[in-house]
């Protein structure tokens, strides 16, 4: 912990940015009431994940140096987003060259960059919440956050202390749902197999809403429960620990 008030350099996300500026505004909301000063620096675009799953690493490469030069006068990065997160704390610093100037700032930036809901416990030490969500939830495990961030249970903790909120634990809650990004657009029928899983796994936890971290998987698994004709409600957990539960439910109504 700094001796004084953190400088947060929040990382919106392209998905947020586009479609779900709500959480984005969640995200603020709990970063300043955990203490921090947020800054949204203006230069950010895509963190380059893309680019680098498809195996284009010269725009990778790119993108790296405009993220690491926009935010790296701040204490922290904070994304609402594992993927995000996990793309710029883990693989940034393979981009470059060992001993280069990119890699020894890459390396700073990534040693500062945190996932929302787990800067918020292990960073910032919060342990209360102030919301309100009488639902029964249950919540996804998005992939980048658990294998290569760690978080679990983090939420879970937030979660517990939203007043009326109770967890339903899915099976198979910290399989895939099938987005990952590009895989979904490349390989659409193991997709689309994996994403029905979850979906019914999701209806079978009896839970009226469906919360995760990640945006990209959220949209993938609405999408999919709506096809159905699954009336539960999606929503990004930020959104609820910031009790910002009054617009619609993600896939309905969200800008196209």
């Amino acid at each position: 912990m700094l001796g004084r008030q953190p400088r947060v350099g929040l990382f919106v996300t392209c998905l947020v940015d586009l479609l779900r500026p709500s959480i984005g505004f969640a995200a603020v909301k709990l970063l300043e009431r955990a203490g921090c000063m947020v800054e949204v620096p203006q230069t950010q675009t895509c963190c380059g994940q893309p680019a680098y799953n498809s195996g284009d690493r010269g725009d990778a490469v790119a993108l790296a140096r405009q993220t690491i030069a926009a935010f790296e006068d701040m204490d922290y990065l904070v994304a609402p987003s594992g993927s995000c997160a996990g793309m710029i704390r883990k693989h940034y610093p393979l981009l470059f060259p060992e001993g280069s100037d990119d890699r020894f700032r890459a390396e700073a930036l990534a040693r500062r960059s945190y996932e929302l809901v787990s800067f918020l416990v292990d960073v910032m030490g919060v342990a209360e919440i102030e919301a309100e969500y009488p639902k029964l939830v249950t919540y996804h495990d998005s992939c980048s956050g658990l294998r290569e961030l760690d978080i679990r249970n983090q939420p879970r903790r937030l979660l517990a202390k939203v007043r009326g909120l109770k967890v339903a634990e899915m099976k198979d809650a910290e399989v895939c749902c099938g987005f990952g990004g590009t895989f979904c657009v490349k390989y659409p029928e193991i997709s689309n197999d994996m994403v029905h899983k979850k979906a019914a796994n999701v209806v079978a936890s009896g839970a009226e809403v469906l919360l995760a971290g990640d945006l990209g998987c959220l949209m993938n698994m609405a999408g999919k429960l709506t096809r159905e004709g699954s009336g539960i409600e999606v929503r990004h957990v930020a959104e609820v620990l910031a009790g910002e539960t009054d617009g619609p439910s993600i896939g309905r109504g969200d800008p196209a």
